[in-house]
């Protein structure tokens, strides 16, 4: 089922390391859905180009279940030990 709709979902991007190379994690918290690339364009196309898949392709049902609106998103420190 194609979802012929616009609207406003939010992106935060996070850098992280696999161990090998630094990447950019990037989220969508209101679907569910992430991706990454090795800079912070990258990883927000990436995630842009999944968000669009996923509405392309999901079941309107789906998509009612994993669209959480109004999400907050904080930082907060963490101390080892």
């Amino acid at each position: 089922m194609t979802l012929h709709a616009a609207g406003r979902v939010s992106a935060e991007l996070a850098p992280s390391s696999n161990g090998k190379s630094d990447v950019y994690v990037a989220l969508c918290p209101e679907l569910d859905i992430a991706s990454q690339g090795t800079t912070i364009e990258e990883a927000t196309a990436n995630l842009r180009e999944a968000v669009a898949l996923f509405l392309e392709t999901a079941e309107t049902r789906e998509i009612t279940q994993r669209l959480r609106a109004g999400v907050f998103v904080t930082t907060f420190d963490v101390v080892d030990g």
